[in-house]
């Protein structure tokens, strides 16, 4: 693990809290302004944005329909031809396919549990239960080994933030939350690598529309009070870190990056407006803003965002069936998704920023009872762009029915060592050690690029 800035008898949760006094919503924000002077420098980087589908979404009604199969599997919606010869997506997805040559998609994924959370998306692992043999502090998301690994972004900007919207269902947020166990937050790389959350607690300190001096100022007076009890603990260098981190966050750069205001309203217009969704679901709104922001903080020098869209547990069970959930949500993604892909390709970051849209498992081939699909683990459709893949690609086929694959099975670790090797990380010497000493590779043993993208 990277050497620590601070030594203190506090614990470190106590610190943060005291400290930090929440200016990064748990995050130890100064010590990026630390690490500064021993990156170097680019002038571009590689990101990855990862957008997160909370509840899992259906692989037939997008990205795998099955127009041969009876009824009951196939759904009400008839497939559409692409751009890509050969390549059909559900007719729902207009947009996307007349832009299928931009991103690829993998039919096949596997190594998911049936469990509603987005741990196993953040980290490519399950968590929480004794049977998971986590180590100890719990797997680190994947940002967390990014910021470990390669430390701030370009002019020292936080490596790692949760753009998603607060969801009401605690395991679809990114803070290691599980249906049942233990927490694996903050995962054993520590609260210095949790992401930089821009909605919650974080909010009240720094706003859409600017940063709220302030209460920055109230910041300022409280860290003073706070050094004058520290004698429990030594901390190196902080005053200095401490100003450049306000400085970091006053000069309005990073302010400015979240304001997805200070983009021309024709650039608003084009990704379109906020749909909610049925509170009963526990998820996301459908926030186009949000991808937008998204764009904007990769181009801002951030190295991984992630992004939670919209409410996919169709069982029927809430709000209506899976053709009335599909005809009223599966557009406005359909246009959110594709026109991101095009802003980051006409901007000239798609080819240095990694895309990758996916659920926590597929659904069911068969319609139940109620109109819906059930859970499925057996395999998930996933989107990938940009990150230097090449597009226009389909990897695995699945059964007639699309319950499992009939070739190239993708492994969940497959989709993390390209995400690494992306950024430029070798997983097969990359290492980080873990709270008991023990160094551990990224990925398990076997798990490489999935090379049909490159």
């Amino acid at each position: 693990m990277s050497q620590a800035i601070f030594s203190f008898d506090v614990t470190r949760r106590q610190f943060l809290q005291a400290c930090a006094a929440g200016v990064a919503g748990g995050i130890s924000l100064p010590r990026w302004t630390a690490l500064q002077a021993a990156v170097p420098q680019k002038n571009s980087q590689q990101s990855v944005v990862m957008i997160y589908l909370p509840g899992g979404p259906t692989q037939f009604e997008t990205f795998d329909p099955k127009p041969d199969s009876p009824s009951e599997i196939r759904g009400s919606f008839s497939p559409t031809q692409t751009n890509v010869p050969g390549v059909q997506f559900c007719e729902l997805l207009p947009r996307l396919s007349a832009i299928a040559d931009k991103f690829s998609v993998i039919r096949t994924l596997v190594g998911m549990e049936n469990r509603h959370e987005s741990f196993q998306c953040y980290t490519g692992r399950p968590g929480g239960r004794n049977e998971d043999g986590e180590p100890a502090g719990g797997w680190p998301a994947f940002g967390s080994i990014v910021s470990e690994l390669l430390g701030p972004g370009k002019q020292g900007m936080i490596p790692y933030v949760d753009a998603a919207p607060k969801m009401s269902y605690a395991p679809y947020n990114n803070n290691g939350s599980h249906l049942q166990g233990n927490p694996s937050w903050p995962g054993f790389t520590g609260y210095n690598h949790i992401p930089f959350t821009l909605e919650g607690e974080v909010k009240s300190d720094l706003v859409l529309n600017g940063i709220d001096l302030a209460r920055f100022n109230e910041r300022r007076a409280l860290l003073k009070s706070f050094k004058q009890n520290q004698q429990a603990f030594v901390v190196e260098g902080l005053d200095n870190f401490q100003q450049q981190a306000f400085q970091m966050l006053t000069s309005g750069r990073f302010a400015d990056a979240m304001d997805v205001e200070k983009e021309p309203q024709s650039v608003r217009d084009r990704y379109g407006k906020l749909q909610k969704t049925d509170p009963s679901f526990g998820g996301a709104p459908q926030s186009p803003q949000h991808l937008l922001m998204a764009r904007r903080l990769v181009e801002a020098g951030v190295r991984c965002v992630t992004v939670a869209f919209g409410a996919w547990d169709w069982h029927a069970n809430r709000e209506g069936s899976i053709e009335y959930l599909s005809k009223k949500y599966l557009p406005v993604f359909d246009q959110a998704l594709a026109v991101f892909i095009q802003d980051l390709e006409e901007r000239g970051l798609l080819e240095q920023t990694t895309v990758i849209v996916w659920g926590e498992f597929g659904r069911t081939p068969r319609i139940n009872a109620k109109g819906g699909r059930d859970h499925w683990p057996g395999t998930q459709s996933v989107l990938m762009a940009g990150g230097g893949m090449q597009g226009g690609r389909t990897v695995g086929k699945t059964d007639r029915v699309g319950g499992v694959p009939l070739d190239r099975p993708v492994h969940v670790q497959e989709i993390f060592a390209t995400l690494f090797h992306n950024l430029g990380i070798n997983t097969e010497t990359a290492q980080i050690t873990d709270l008991s000493g023990r160094p551990r590779y990224l990925v398990d043993s076997g798990r490489h690029p999935i090379r049909e993208l490159y």
